[in-house]
């Protein structure tokens, strides 16, 4: 699967405007064939960066990427961004959530 993990630095007072403004394209996106999860929180340590992450089966980031719902997607948010998000995208094993092995619940 395609991991991805995406900084978004907001603009002081409107990550709650930001993350209303990318509904649509987060519910697009979640119903896209291959998406795996796509899913929004907001950094502890500063609370105007929102965190991204989603994954793809292998064969599915392409068409995501190249999707009218993505391109759209972006310049709605471009608006609400006071720099460039910073993004990690690797390819890993496996299509879903592992269970921690250091933590176990009963």
């Amino acid at each position: 699967m395609i991991f991805i993990v995406v900084k978004f630095p907001v603009t002081p007072g409107r990550v709650g405007e930001f993350l209303k403004a990318t509904q649509e394209f987060t519910e697009h996106t979640r119903a896209e064939p291959g998406n795996l999860w796509f899913e929004w929180s907001r950094s502890e340590s500063n609370l105007n960066e929102v965190v991204l992450v989603e994954a793809f089966k292998d064969d599915a980031a392409e068409a995501h990427v190249n999707s009218d719902h993505f391109k759209k997607g972006l310049e709605t948010m471009r608006p609400f961004l006071t720099a460039t998000p910073k993004i990690l995208s690797r390819q890993i094993e496996g299509e879903g959530w592992d269970e921690m092995g250091e933590l176990q619940i009963d």
